[in-house]
């Protein structure tokens, strides 16, 4: 069975139209057109890690929980069995300009999603950062959760594939020690988007954002905001509504390098080259 005669019979409509279009670095991303007029995005992925889809499904609802930011509307997710390729079904997102109080929104919304928290550092299930596995078994300290589930396994990872050497590798151990020192101010564990970068931010037909292709897990919220500084596209007055909303801790600008450092270590581990440097540069200002 085809992939389209595959979703056509989940949705109960059948697919008339397909069109490839961008959808990131990972998966391969459709636009179907339904007889029945709809448009789906399809995201694909024909040798996906077990368990992928399911767990953005998951994620998406997930976030949905706390009211706060839209997400698109599941429609159907496969797993992939037999040697067909998984799948992740949603609502088509037309696009617009961004609402003149566009960043305004987005602001006061993370900060509504953040205080949602979850009760723990973790989550009762595993997921996905990219295509790599993320552990989310809780532990009650962040410093602990931060350094066991995060920063370590990919520091472990780059070495046993040959990316880094033992001199990063000890480099990062001299971090585990001192870390307790470094997270900042105990908080209520947030509700993380866990992969907040410009490229899973949209904005709807209506001007207002969208969060899509999460990571999630409960976590310190300086982790989705330090995240979305990395690679920036996201405007100063995201930042300053947030504050209002939601002031941060005193000392919050130095913590930026420390809760970069596991998205770079993730891109360490999925592009390699530059990205060794910066976790280096990084983990310089941190130590």
């Amino acid at each position: 069975m085809g992939l389209s005669q595959e979703i056509a019979e989940e949705l109960g409509c059948t697919v008339v139209g397909t069109a490839r279009i961008s959808g990131g670095d990972i998966n391969q991303a459709w636009r179907l057109e339904l007889a029945d007029g709809r448009l789906v995005f399809a995201k694909t992925h024909p040798q996906g890690p077990d368990g992928m889809f399911p767990a953005e499904e998951q994620g998406l609802r997930w976030l949905a929980q706390a009211d706060a930011i839209r997400v698109p509307t599941i429609l159907a997710v496969s797993n992939g069995d037999a040697g067909n390729s998984g799948y992740l079904c949603l609502d088509f997102i037309e696009s617009a300009r961004p609402a003149a109080n566009f960043n305004e929104v987005l602001g006061r919304g993370l900060a509504t999603l953040h205080r949602a928290g979850p009760g723990q550092h973790g989550l009762d299930q595993g997921n996905f950062i990219g295509r790599l596995a993320q552990d989310n078994r809780p532990e009650s300290e962040w410093s602990d959760f931060y350094w066991s589930r995060r920063i370590w396994p990919q520091v472990q990872l780059a070495y046993k594939n040959g990316i880094v050497g033992s001199e990063f590798v000890r480099s990062f151990e001299t971090l585990g020690k001192c870390l307790p020192e470094r997270v900042g101010p105990r908080e209520s564990p947030a509700r993380l988007h866990g992969d907040l970068w410009n490229g899973n931010l949209m904005v709807d037909g209506e001007g207002h954002p969208v969060l899509i292709d999460p990571a999630v897990y409960g976590g310190h919220r300086e982790m989705d905001l330090a995240m979305m500084r990395l690679f920036g596209g996201f405007g100063e007055s995201v930042f300053q509504s947030y504050h209002e909303a939601y002031p941060l801790a005193p000392e919050w600008k130095a913590r930026i390098p420390l809760y970069q450092l596991y998205p770079v270590l993730v891109h360490v581990n999925l592009f390699a080259g530059m990205y060794v440097q910066q976790a280096r540069s990084l983990l310089a200002r941190v130590l």
